[in-house]
């Protein structure tokens, strides 16, 4: 054997070699280990090229470049086949950074997979390295490896591994590290302890009672961060002067308290100590109203760090805002993540001399600013390495565009960060990130579920991508380590990437080329699949090849990444297309070309560092210090003084900060911010004023009520001007400039660009000659017309059919994105437009949602998210339907049908409907629903109906809220609709309408409407969200026609059905395969004793199934009737938690169903019976009872425990959690909400400083679930004490009939209610009622429990593998108000 043809050998001789050679021994220390050379390999693209026996090497200057070293390697045998003969060592671009001379400035992104290091060097010029960040055998730590490897190829001398490195030519580090993120999502943080108020020990463990998955069973949540709770005796609440009150105390946000009780340190100080003994050295201090009366934390703390806790998080210092629930999980997170951070910076210290002490060291935060390593915590860290993406395209693309606004694409293997920059950074103040709410600022960075690692599956007649992902093991197909198909595979087989262009670390020996023949494999497994469907379906077509299955991927995945990007830019009032978008990541630039068309985007820019944009945002960051406390002062002309002074004393914090790292004060900037809100709402904004100088009527540090104006009506269509406006708080971010900024020097070109290869690349059409250069060899000037490849060291451009890229004075790349082909699609079901079809009528009901929710005017509307939009086919039958509300499943379709009935031929252009009646497919009064149809010239009748549902506050009836306990008529409840014309002929009919909610005042004993302003302006919202979803199909049909839209608004219907087919199949094969019937019954009981019995026909052939209510008890003399409506809603909700994964959820689901309900019962009452207990309460006995025919899990609490709380000046209604039912391989979850509901909590402090009452206790109720193999879920205890007189009211069931059990099971405990008067007398309220509350009295709600699954007598199933992390952890702005929408 050659002593060439091996890594060894080929170390040896380059060795050898490098005596010689001062060049060539700089290489000497890429290769010396197998994984080094790989990886170098992999970092450069092209790779080393190495020739078998006979090696002669020679170095010679390259003419294109200076400072440029290329290694020939001549004669023929490759060990490494596929690589090219010749490979820069050294590429110096000549960048300019104002580096002083002599010393070097590291900015280094270390990442999940990849480190990358962007150094400048003396003399100004860049070098940039990509290394592992997990590679044990050759270093301990990536960021200094990266440092070690630069220092002694530019100083020419040797450095050993196991030495500290000298610091003395190193002027300063700065890197964003995914150590904390990683942390949290492993769970591998430090063990913790919270120390909370007493009575609220499960407080984060519930949180806001919402769960993440609408429709999955066994409810998973993220796990809590602490392993122990101790309670802490102390209550500070707010002072409102009722007799027998203490002193009253001022917080910080100048609003008085009352410390009803001191903390009690020495019954703590014992608890404490038990804590160090059993090994747990980490706090987090979470006390009531702390963000404003930080005492109690403080003795708390002082005590723990006098006892010897190492860490201690007070809530107060981490972040003062009110809300205990994210304040608490943010303490928790800082807690659980810092000493982790503050070990892996002693570690990354250890391996310099002197510990860095004379270097300045940075970290990246989660808002995009610098801050010393020391004040480096891990609150403020989960968002350390994505942030310096957005930092790096804010400071060059946005630059280079001459401030056009930019979208952010940042595509990687496992999901995708979208991110908006326009001049100023976007924040938010509260997001989740692996389950973990943390109230800190952060960019607004939104990650989703698509990725070059997203699987692709066909399900249902419907191509799918993710959200599951191959993960980097095994990962991809073409990875040859037994993957499964995924994006990265079809872009492979459609010739978009070049195995050549990657290295050989691929296999199980991590030494061969990417597998083209891999993918196509896998993905000829999937094409099987679509054709068969194709062929045997119930529309018969013409197969798919290879590649049409692979370009429909792609598509699918191209439209999912789009929803976001609306979304994004939408929610805030900007169109997407007025956008440029700046491609980043490995993978997006295969997929930025036919984004950005796919937006209206003109413009694709790809900056010449993509690969490593986030260690470049890092270099050209700056460092900031932010200093912010709570506030509760009016926005007015008598408060200004207080403002400017807390601003002012804030400013100087911030400057003081900043000087004492080195700034100067000619380096310092500072700007302030008010988060300011109207009175009343719970809609704040963080505003700055530094586009709005002072005014005559302003504070002195700017109009920030101009700016608030401004903005609000900018994102929401319009402003309150009656309204006051609240300072919730004050806030400056000082930036101290780092003086670090590029200066390009243009290449210009010397000749046409050289096609370094021809290949294939599959369109729509077919296969096109496609030339490949390299981004390298392109020079300011070049030009490239598309299709066309253009590759670097990290990733491959893909210049689309249609578009032009030109290389940049700088080096980057710029694409201008031409007009999309319009493609020929018949109305014959083709599943590829089937997949995007689904994605664009889901997005057009999301922007109905997003205008409604913008130009809306209520709470209920606009901040609890309490409405769905909906798209429905000529027939009125169901398309599509956001967000998915449990209770709105399907319930509009009914009425839209009911108005096509109803009206006939009385249907107009410029024609709007309003109904709300039972009978007419309402749920309960106050959701109203407006109904636009939708007229084409040429068509006599309506093509199609958008229709938007919200629930207004108040329509009238005998309580405020209609949503009264007693109500026994339907008129009780509010003002009625069966069929109004709410617009007729264009015109807004404001009069009749106000009539019509005035009218329940003339029945004894009802009000009209007690808000009319609201109901009105959301009326018209409601008209404004219709019309938008009439345009965004106006352009649908005017792409495609409308024969074609109208026909696929068919097809989806038919694929939902056909998901729903398919699970009735297997559940009757399973249920015969074990000999049992193929029918199912079940029943259960109101706590009235009224029965809802229900049996099941499956229809094996068929895939169908007959659900027949017959036997269910008759209508009811109270409310605890349910219109038909809510039946089907609750059966649409069952069918797709039984189906188990993603279906488009429309009228379709219910096309293999025959639903029998008798008229006259309390599932489909006569048209004057009242309602309003069965929406939120008969509906969850019907899930119930449908669940446990199916047998898929034990009873949840069913009940949402309606509790109204109101007197002349107030009114506040919740509902709250319970236990969750287990299920076969799931415990119960405890303290969640379940099934048709999802409603989040009111957090304990805007509770208390809103409502004249006090949580005394707000927990688990240990032991309420069913006992079982699988335990049932916990109930809660919920104690209000009441400070002013007012009217009680509860609505609740499972009172008296206990949710059941399953399989031997034990059922969970019945819900109490119990009144206890402030004289000590204890009253059981039972189910429903209303009540006169005092002072002093304190309602206790005891919830139900879950039912258990399994004999409990059964040994406990074994425990699991721990349940692994999801492979990305969604986020951003978009992904919380998708959960705050579903949370309702």
């Amino acid at each position: 054997m050659s002593p060439l043809s091996s890594y060894e050998g080929l170390r040896r001789e380059i060795q050898r070699l490098a005596q010689e050679n001062e060049e060539l021994r700089r290489l000497v220390q890429l290769i010396q280990e197998n994984q080094e050379l790989k990886l170098v390999l992999q970092t450069r693209g092209r790779g080393l090229g190495f020739c078998g026996s006979g090696l002669l090497a020679e170095v010679a200057t390259s003419p294109r470049l200076p400072r440029r070293r290329t290694i020939k390697f001549k004669d023929a045998e490759r060990v490494l086949p596929g690589l090219p003969a010749e490979e820069s060592v050294l590429d110096s671009s000549p960048v300019t950074m104002g580096s002083p001379e002599g010393r070097f400035h590291f900015a280094i992104d270390r990442g999940g997979t990849f480190t990358d290091v962007f150094a400048q060097c003396p003399g100004g010029q860049v070098r940039v390295l990509k290394l592992l960040s997990e590679d044990p055998a050759n270093y301990a730590d990536a960021p200094t490896e990266g440092i070690r490897r630069i220092l002694e190829q530019e100083g020419g001398v040797l450095l050993p591994r196991d030495q500290p490195l000298d610091t003395s030519r190193i002027a300063s580090i700065r890197m964003g590290t995914t150590v904390a993120t990683n942390a949290l999502l492993e769970r591998r943080g430090e063990r913790v302890a919270l120390l909370v108020t007493r009575g609220f020990r499960d407080l984060l463990h519930v949180g806001t009672q919402a769960r993440e998955d609408l429709f999955d069973l066994a409810v998973p949540m993220p796990e809590v961060l602490y392993e122990e709770v101790l309670e802490v005796d102390e209550r500070v609440v707010l002072y409102r002067g009722e007799p027998g009150a203490g002193t009253p105390v001022k917080g910080r946000t100048g609003d008085l308290l009352e410390v009803q009780q001191p903390v009690d340190l020495g019954a703590l100080r014992g608890k404490l100590e038990g804590l160090l003994s059993r090994g747990v050295r980490s706090l987090a201090v979470v006390l009531m109203h702390s963000y404003t009366w930080a005492q109690h934390e403080q003795q708390v703390g002082a005590l723990a760090r006098e006892l010897g806790f190492t860490h201690v998080s007070l809530s107060s210092d981490t972040m003062p805002m009110v809300r205990i629930v994210p304040r608490g999980h943010t303490a928790c997170a800082d807690a659980y993540l810092t000493p982790t951070i503050q070990r892996y910076v002693q570690g990354f210290c250890r391996g310099f001399q002197g510990q860095l002490k004379d270097v300045q060291v940075l970290f990246m935060r989660s808002d995009g600013g610098l801050a010393p390593m020391e004040s480096f915590s891990g609150s403020r860290a989960v968002l350390s390495g994505p942030a310096g993406g957005v930092v790096g395209y804010s400071a060059t693309t946005y630059r280079v565009e001459g401030g056009q606004p930019v979208i952010g694409f940042d595509m990687g293997g496992t999901s995708t960060d979208v991110s908006r920059y326009a001049g100023e950074f976007e924040h938010v103040f509260e997001a989740s990130t692996a389950g973990v709410t943390l109230q800190a600022p952060q960019l607004d960075i939104n990650t989703v579920a698509a990725g070059g690692g997203s699987r692709l599956f066909f399900r249902s007649g419907l191509f799918v991508v993710g959200p599951e992902s191959a993960g980097a093991h095994p990962g991809p197909a073409c990875y040859r380590k037994g993957g499964p198909v995924t994006v990265t595979d079809a872009n492979l087989v459609l010739g978009r990437l070049l195995p050549a262009s990657f290295p050989c670390i691929f296999g199980p020996g991590e030494d061969q080329p990417l597998s083209s023949e891999a993918s196509r494999k896998a993905l000829e497994a999937v094409a099987v699949e679509v054709n068969s469907f194709l062929t045997n379906g119930p529309c018969p077509a013409s197969p798919l090849s290879l590649e049409e299955v692979a370009m429909g991927f792609v598509r699918v995945a191209n439209e999912a990444m789009c929803r976001p990007i609306r979304a994004l830019t939408q929610a805030r009032g900007h169109d997407p297309s007025a956008h440029v978008l700046a491609c980043f990541g490995g993978a997006g630039g295969q997929h930025a070309c036919a984004i950005a068309r796919a937006l209206g985007m003109d413009t694709v820019h790809v900056h010449r560092h993509s690969g490593l944009l986030s260690a470049l945002g890092l270099a050209l960051a700056d460092v900031v210090h932010e200093a912010q406390e709570p506030c509760s002062l009016p926005y007015a002309p008598e408060t200004f003084v207080q403002l400017d002074q807390r601003l002012s004393r804030l400013e100087e914090q911030c400057v003081d900060a900043l000087r004492a790292q080195g700034f100067p004060r000619s380096q310092i900037s500072t700007e302030s911010f008010l988060h300011l809100r109207y009175q009343g709402t719970d809609c704040a904004l963080m505003v700055s004023a530094h586009r709005h100088p002072a005014a005559a009527r302003s504070p002195r540090a700017g109009d920030f009520g101009a700016a608030f104006v401004e903005r609000y009506m900018r994102e929401f269509g319009f402003v309150i001007p009656e309204r006051p406006v609240v300072v919730d708080d004050v806030r400056v971010r000082g930036t101290g400039r780092s003086g670090l900024r590029l200066e390009d020097v243009p290449r210009a070109q010397t000749g046409p660009p050289r096609i370094d290869k021809m290949t294939q690349c599959y369109f729509e059409g077919g296969y096109q000659e496609t030339p490949v250069y390299l981004l390298g060899e392109l020079a300011y000037g070049h030009k490239l017309q598309g299709p066309c490849l253009i590759i670097d060291s990290n990733s491959t451009i893909l210049v689309e059919p249609g578009c032009q890229a030109e290389v940049t004075d700088t080096g980057d790349i710029r694409i201008s994105v031409g007009a999309e082909v319009p493609s020929l699609v018949g109305a014959q079901l083709d599943p590829i437009h089937l997949s995007i079809f689904s994605h664009r009528f889901m997005s057009i009901a999301e922007q109905m949602g997003r205008i409604l929710q913008r130009t809306a005017i209520s709470t209920n509307i606009k901040e609890r998210l309490d409405f769905s939009c909906a798209l429905f086919g000529p027939d009125g039958g169901l398309v599509s339907n956001a967000p998915h509300i449990p209770v709105h499943l399907g319930a509009m379709q009914e009425t839209v049908q009911f108005q096509i009935q109803h009206l006939g031929a009385d249907l107009h252009p410029g024609d709007v409907l309003l109904s709300n009646h039972p009978s007419a497919g309402g749920s309960h009064l106050p959701d109203l629903t407006v109904i636009t149809p939708v007229f084409w010239p040429g068509q006599t009748r309506p093509v199609f109906y958008v229709a938007s549902r919200g629930h207004h506050a108040d329509i009238g009836g005998i309580t405020p809220g209609s949503m009264p306990p007693h109500s026994t008529t339907l008129q009780q409840e509010g003002a009625v609709f069966l069929s109004f014309k709410l617009v007729q002929g264009g015109v807004f009919q404001e009069e009749a309408v106000t009539e019509a909610l005035q009218a329940p005042g003339k029945i004894p004993g009802c009000s009209g409407t007690r808000n009319l302003h609201d109901n009105l302006s959301d009326l018209r919202a409601q008209v404004a969200a219709n019309q938008k979803g009439i345009q965004l199909v106006g352009e649908l049909i005017g792409q495609y026609g409308l024969d074609v839209v109208q026909a696929y608004m068919g097809h989806i219907q038919a694929n939902a059905e056909l998901a729903v087919r398919d699970m009735l199949r297997d559940f009757g094969t399973s249920r015969q395969a074990r000999g049992l019937p193929l029918e199912v019954s079940a029943e259960d009981h109101m706590d009235d004793g009224s029965p809802i019995r229900l049996r099941v026909q499956i229809n094996l052939s068929q895939g169908s199934a007959v659900f027949d209510f017959s036997g269910t008890g008759p209508e009811v003399i109270g409310n605890l009737n349910a219109p038909r409506a809510i039946t089907l809603s609750a059966l649409i909700y069952c069918l797709r938690c039984l189906v188990g994964r993603d279906i488009p959820l429309n009228q379709g689901c219910l096309a293999p169903v025959r639903v029998v309900i008798p008229r006259g019962c309390i599932l489909d009452p006569s048209p004057e019976a009242a309602v309003v207990g069965g929406n939120v309460l008969t509906s969850q006995r019907v899930v119930d009872v449908i669940l446990g025919a199916f047998g898929a899990c034990a009873a949840s609490q069913g009940c949402m425990n309606n509790v109204t709380l109101g007197n002349a000046h107030m009114g506040y209604y919740e509902t709250v959690a319970g236990g969750a039912g287990a299920g076969p391989g799931w415990h119960g979850r405890s303290g969640v909400h379940s099934h048709m509901t999802n409603t989040r909590i009111t957090d304990p402090e805007i509770l208390e400083s809103r409502y004249p009452v006090i949580l005394r206790r707000f927990e688990l109720r240990q032991g309420s679930g069913g006992r079982g193999r699988f335990r049932g879920g916990d109930g809660v205890v919920r104690e209000l004490l009441f400070r002013e007189e007012a009217l009680l009211s509860v609505l609740t069931e499972r009172r008296a009939f206990r949710p059941y059990g399953l399989h031997g099971g034990e059922p969970g405990a019945r819900g109490l209610n119990l009144l206890i008067r402030k004289d000590g007398r204890t009253v059981n309220l039972g189910g429903k009622t209303s009540v006169p509350v005092f002072p002093g009295d304190v309602f206790c709600l005891h919830t139900p429990g879950g039912g258990g699954y399994g004999d409990p007598e059964d040994p406990a199933p074994p425990p699991g593998s721990p349940p692994q992390p999801p492979a990305f952890s969604e986020r951003g702005s978009v992904y919380e108000y998708r959960r705050a929408q579903e949370a309702v």
